[in-house]
């Protein structure tokens, strides 16, 4: 059933009967109402910090002054959804969506990543599927206790500690992540590669996940713009085993992580989290190509970042 909320007559009639000394349940009773309805109503609109009276006058303009700062009420137009809409099919989250609005003035009035969420809520409810171009939750990883794990123990392997300090503040540009991400099979794989400053990341699509795939590829990745290439942190994978070649080629200098230390590649785990986004979980990447990678990466790199003030990727790369 419809709540309908009382009428400033029945307000006046509650205000009667209460100082007539009636129950709560007697002035329902009288005024044809749900005690509750009258129990929420003195409690919502009584004058509690002055003398706890209940003014019919007063309770009023309180319920007015409420729905006219509802969300609810808010009169946003279609149009308004519709750069909303736009937004979300492009994988943009609320949060991107809303700031880049501010940012560019976009809509007449600002509208919060909240009331987003609650339009997505609205239209699932309804039969819609926008909510399914939100980020999906990461895949969940266990730790391995007790288990010796033998990857990445190779002779002169230089540490993350190693790595210069000026790499963590993420200050300058040119300090890269690099990991590996696996489709169905076992050849299906792609390299990511992001810039730690800017969130730019570069997608290679690999024949295998062999360590001569993934130089070649990694390679031809940093020669389209090897200027912007000083150090690169990669996790402890058999396919970085033959990380010394590609130093010998491009000159880029190779850090790993501690194992089982994802943190210390944050901008790459997160970044693999977006690109699942296109590429879920599950998916075969047998028939996806280099151009497709491409396309991938440019989409991810014309998203606003909340970091950078809702500047994109390619702006804080580029230095737009």
């Amino acid at each position: 059933m419809r709540y309908i909320q009382l009428t400033y007559e029945e307000r006046v009639m509650l205000s009667t009967l209460r100082q007539q000394g009636l129950s709560v349940r007697e002035i329902a009773k009288q005024l044809g109402r749900h005690f509750s309805t009258i129990y929420r109503e003195l409690k919502r609109n009584s004058c509690s910090h002055i003398d706890g009276s209940y003014r019919p006058s007063k309770a009023e303009r309180r319920t007015r002054a409420r729905r006219s700062r509802s969300r609810r009420n808010r009169h946003y137009t279609d149009a308004d959804f519709k750069i909303i809409r736009k937004l979300l099919r492009q994988k943009w989250s609320p949060e991107q969506i809303s700031g880049h609005i501010r940012r560019h003035s976009l809509m007449p009035r600002h509208i919060s990543h909240e009331t987003i969420y609650q339009y997505l809520w609205r239209d699932k409810s309804d039969g819609g599927n926008l909510w399914m171009h939100l980020r999906q939750s990461s895949k969940q990883r266990r730790k391995r206790y007790r288990a010796y794990d033998s990857r990445g123990r190779l002779a002169d392997k230089r540490h993350i500690s190693e790595r210069p300090a000026t790499v963590e503040t993420r200050r300058y540009r040119g300090h890269w992540e690099i990991d590996t991400v696996m489709g169905t099979g076992s050849t299906d794989c792609i390299v990511t590669i992001v810039e730690r400053k800017s969130g730019f990341i570069q997608i290679g699509k690999l024949k295998d996940r062999s360590t001569k795939s993934l130089n070649k590829k990694v390679i031809r990745l940093i020669g389209r713009d090897p200027a912007s290439y000083k150090t690169i942190t990669a996790d402890n994978g058999t396919e970085f085993h033959q990380h010394k070649k590609i130093e010998e080629r491009t000159g880029v200098k190779f850090y790993f992580a501690t194992p089982h230390h994802s943190w210390e590649r944050g901008s790459n785990e997160n970044a693999n989290g977006l690109v699942r986004q296109y590429l879920p979980k599950g998916a075969t990447m047998s028939g996806l190509t280099q151009i497709e990678c491409d396309r991938i990466a440019d989409k991810l790199n014309s998203r606003p970042r909340k970091r950078h003030n809702y500047k994109t990727p390619e702006e804080i790369y580029y230095g737009c």
